[in-house]
């Protein structure tokens, strides 16, 4: 089974500059969404250094089992960012959220720390895989809310969990066995905060409408319109987005 993946970052409409960052690793197929927060320049630093860390711990660290290593990669990485923050007051309290998927033979891996999102199409249908680690879907869990009144809420964006900030971090990490043709989607909130779901999954199907005959081409269409559909929306945040199409 091969793996056609593009992604793309974007400043969008309404910020000065872009805290988000991704990583693109097709030689070892590992893909990480970084959306990063707090202070001057703050969270530039904090997503860059994710995308960085992570990436040189799962490499320093192949041969052992993918969900420790995963987990540890992001630990490792809040380690680091936290330290850095700690040495320089005007990075204090920086963090980032962070959104990978890693895939191993038949596997993915993904995990997830804050409310950037991991997403699937198979069969022409949208799935959520990760859960917002954010005020909002606590009160979700709960049963406080449904997705109507939480997308509403003006604390959406409030989080529970980040990258960087504290000094112990929980990692959600979970395993899906792949199908050929389905579609993976890691994004920040820059898209799934201005971009419904049910367009989200009309722009993949749309541009990707045969997935075992995806291109890098094709797929990164798709992500150019994910893109463009998120600043036609308002663009508030800056937007990544990272798919990866099974073939």
């Amino acid at each position: 089974m091969g793996l056609i993946a593009a992604g793309k970052t974007d400043i969008g409409m309404k910020r000065k500059t872009n805290q988000d960052s991704i990583y693109l690793g097709l030689e070892r197929n590992l893909f990480v969404v970084a959306d990063g927060m707090g202070g001057h320049n703050g969270g530039d630093i904090a997503s860059k250094m994710a995308v960085d860390n992570i990436p040189a711990y799962m490499y320093q660290h192949w041969e052992e089992e993918p969900v420790e290593s995963f987990k540890s990669s992001i630990v490792f990485a809040n380690n680091t960012i936290k330290a850095h923050g700690q040495e320089d007051e005007k990075l204090a309290g920086m963090g980032t959220t962070v959104n990978a998927i890693l895939f191993r033979g038949p596997h993915a891996y993904l995990a997830n720390v804050g409310d950037s999102r991991s997403y699937l199409v198979n069969n022409k249908k949208l799935f959520q895989l990760s859960k917002d680690h954010s005020l909002v879907q606590e009160k979700l869990n709960l049963g406080i809310y449904d997705r109507d009144q939480a997308a509403a809420d003006p604390q959406k964006n409030v989080l529970v969990r980040t990258v960087g900030f504290d000094s112990d971090v929980e990692v959600d990490v979970f395993t899906y066995k792949v199908c050929r043709q389905d579609i993976f989607l890691s994004c920040s909130d820059g898209l799934h905060g201005k971009v419904s779901d049910e367009d989200i999954l009309h722009i993949i199907n749309s541009n990707i409408p045969h997935p075992e005959m995806a291109t890098k081409e094709i797929v990164g269409r798709a992500v150019e319109q994910l893109i463009a559909q998120a600043n036609a929306n308002g663009g508030n945040d800056n937007i990544s987005v990272i798919i990866i199409v099974a073939v």
